[in-house]
């Protein structure tokens, strides 16, 4: 019975976030340790990419790293913004700055220490990606990545963008 009512809860859940598909009202810190809340990172009329990743996830920094190298031009041409959100636990987060320093990243970073959002937003392992349109409804989701797979997500903001 137990074992019932998990997975009963547990659908609820993931019916409850694929219904209302916008970005969800859960609280993480910013590198700071400012608090902020997730729902307020899109902006209207703007393509929000979100990408889950942890220091010590080597795809994940890839396709930072990958991302970085065309980011200046894709937020130009497809009027988009990156929101990395680290999932490192509290005892790792104090080297998300340091390596978000150490590789430039200009994206905006924020810390879910507790892993509140990516237990809201279904997401189990890094690295996970979302699309949310300029309407903040999410339009796509991809987990992992290979090399390559930054072009995948270029095709779909191109498409999103209408460019």
């Amino acid at each position: 019975m137990k074992l019932f009512i998990a997975g009963l809860a547990a659908m609820l859940t993931m019916v409850s976030f694929a219904v209302n598909d916008s970005l969800p009202s859960v609280d993480v810190k910013d590198m700071d340790g400012n608090t902020v809340n997730f729902s307020t990172v899109a902006e209207k009329g703007k393509i929000t990419v979100i990408s889950f990743w942890a220091t010590w996830c080597t795809p994940c920094l890839k396709e930072l790293e990958a991302i970085n190298e065309k980011y200046a031009d894709w937020q130009t041409t497809y009027n988009m913004k990156l929101v990395a959100v680290s999932m490192d636990d509290a005892r790792n987060s104090k080297k998300v700055k340091p390596k978000v320093l150490g590789y430039g990243w200009t994206y905006q970073v924020l810390l879910d220490e507790n892993s509140d959002l990516a237990r809201v937003m279904n997401v189990n392992n890094p690295p996970m990606t979302f699309i949310y349109d300029g309407d903040g409804k999410q339009v796509w989701s991809h987990q992992g990545y290979t090399p390559g797979a930054e072009d995948e997500l270029e095709a779909k903001l191109k498409e999103i963008s209408g460019k």
